[in-house]
């Protein structure tokens, strides 16, 4: 049997992140933000909500691709971890999709005002592109793991 539960797929992926690149995720998701306010502010008079949303998606994309891109860096339980990631890249991205519906939640609730059921609804759809968008980024990249074997 090599079923494991969801538990401790969340803890492989979790596992994988620990070696992320945070710091570029944060720089990236940030100028992401703040270059999307910049230009909606020209072409529709400002929506800051799209512009948090968007950077926020974009942390988590830079986080998940960057952990998986280098699979041979790490300790060994990261590494084991990333290659599990690799092989298994639509249980991994779960975990970076839920980072972003749980980030983006408040945002959308605070500063949208469309209810507590639109902004869960917005937010839930935020963490579906990423979680679309990270596990086709990531299924891209799975030559990574049988050439670090």
């Amino acid at each position: 049997m090599n079923e494991i539960s969801r538990r401790d797929e969340i803890s492989l992926s979790g596992a994988a992140l620990r070696g992320a690149p945070w710091t570029a995720a944060a720089i990236g998701g940030g100028v992401t933000a703040a270059a999307g306010f910049g230009v909606s502010l020209f072409t529709d008079g400002g929506d800051l909500v799209w512009a948090l949303g968007l950077g926020i998606s974009l942390f988590a994309l830079i986080a998940a691709i960057g952990a998986v891109s280098k699979p041979d860096v790490g300790d060994r339980v990261t590494r084991q971890a990333r290659l599990w990631s690799l092989k298994h890249p639509w249980r991994f991205s779960l975990l970076p999709a839920g980072i972003v519906a749980v980030l983006d939640y408040p945002v959308q609730l605070v500063l949208d005002g469309e209810g507590v059921f639109g902004s869960a609804w917005d937010a839930a759809w935020h963490g579906a592109l990423v979680y679309l968008i990270s596990a086709v980024l990531t299924l891209t990249m799975q030559g990574r793991a049988r050439s670090s074997r």
